[in-house]
C-alpha cells in the first residue's frame, strides 16, 4: 500500500476536502497548494499524478492529530470535529423561496370522480411461429453405410 493510498483512504474516511487538507497541513507549518494536494489523489496513469512522499504524509498525520484532538491548552473532542465534517459534506437541500411556494390546496368531495378502467397497458403477446431457415441436412463423412 502506497502513501497515496493511505492519504486517499484517510481523506474519504474523514470526509475531507482539499481546502481542509490544506488547513490541516498549515497547522504544522507545512505549506502546500490545493493543486499540489489534488495531484496525490489522481490515478497512477494520469500525467499529473505525483507520488506522496513520506514527509508530506508525516506532516499531514501530525496536523490531523492537532486538528482532531486540539492542543494541550485547547483540547477538542475528535468525534465532534468529525460530526462537523459530516454536516459540511452533506448536500444542501433545495429550498424554494416563499414567493414561489403556493398555499396547500384544499380538496372537496366532488373533486375526484371515478372513471371507467382504461385499456390494459400491455397486451398478451401471441406466440410467434418459428420459421426454419436451414433445412435438415444429412451429413456423409465419406463412409459407406452398413446395410
Amino acid at each position: 500500500m502506497t502513501n497515496n493510498d493511505i492519504f486517499k483512504k484517510l481523506r474519504v474516511a474523514l470526509m475531507l476536502r482539499d481546502d481542509q487538507i490544506e488547513q490541516i497541513l498549515m497547522l504544522v507549518d507545512f505549506r502546500m497548494s490545493k493543486g499540489e494536494i489534488g495531484n496525490f489523489f489522481r490515478n497512477a496513469d494520469h500525467p499529473k499524478y505525483v507520488e506522496c512522499g513520506d514527509q508530506v504524509l508525516r506532516n499531514f498525520l501530525n496536523g490531523l492529530v492537532i486538528h482532531l484532538r486540539g492542543t494541550k491548552e485547547n483540547p477538542k473532542i475528535p468525534m465532534d470535529v468529525i460530526a462537523v465534517h459530516k454536516q459540511e459534506a452533506r448536500p444542501k437541500e433545495f429550498t424554494k423561496s416563499e414567493k414561489t411556494t403556493s398555499p396547500p390546496r384544499e380538496f372537496k368531495a366532488g373533486d375526484f370522480k371515478k372513471s371507467p378502467a382504461g385499456k390494459p397497458k400491455f397486451k398478451d403477446k401471441k406466440p410467434v411461429k418459428k420459421i426454419e431457415i436451414v433445412e435438415k441436412v444429412n451429413y456423409k463423412n465419406g463412409k459407406n453405410p452398413k446395410g
